[in-house]
């Protein structure tokens, strides 16, 4: 659809953020179907209303930045970051910051990876959302997760475009959370 649409009232911004989603059958290998979000973001409508989304919830919870998980997480966080008129910081897998980070190493299905994030940029006073674009296995959220609280500051919750409801990486992440907030605009 073209992107003259009138904004969505709340009730219909699920529908209107899966009308963009793209599924690509058989990425990156046979029987994966990829939710592709490409469209949602080439989409003005859609991408506004998510940011629109995101930076509400951002002062709903008392956000004072928003953290984006590498690296669809810094498209969506970035721009709700700046609506909310709060800071952003983003999470980078290791080696990918300059200077002084703190990181955070955790388990993935076949292996193990770490992320990290410049302490500097979170003082204990923060309290953080961490914005992404999917919830699958849940394991990069709750290493943000374990990570941002390391750093001092505190997590005000999780905040994801979409939820892989199958995979139950939502599991995983409330138990790090701690009672905090996980919020998945779409389910599938």
């Amino acid at each position: 659809m073209s992107g003259t649409r009138a904004p969505q009232r709340a009730d219909g911004l699920s529908e209107l953020l899966l009308s963009r989603i793209r599924d690509v059958p058989d990425h990156p290998e046979p029987g994966v179907m990829f939710k592709d979000i490409t469209p949602l973001l080439a989409d003005p409508v859609a991408f506004a209303a998510l940011t629109d989304a995101l930076a509400a919830r951002c002062a709903e919870l008392g956000a004072t930045k928003v953290v984006g998980l590498e690296a669809r997480g810094f498209i969506l966080g970035a721009p709700a970051a700046v609506r909310a008129g709060v800071g952003f910081v983003p999470v980078r897998k290791a080696g990918k910051l300059p200077g002084a980070t703190l990181g955070q190493a955790y388990d993935l299905e076949y292996g193990s990876a770490e992320i990290e994030i410049h302490a500097e940029d979170l003082r204990p006073e923060d309290r953080v959302l961490v914005v992404d674009d999917v919830l699958a296995t849940g394991g990069t959220a709750e290493a943000s997760v374990h990570l941002l609280r390391r750093s001092g500051a505190a997590v005000a919750g999780v905040s994801v475009l979409m939820e892989l409801g199958f995979l139950a990486g939502r599991t995983r992440v409330e138990a790090a959370l701690e009672g905090a907030p996980l919020d998945a605009l779409v389910t599938v």
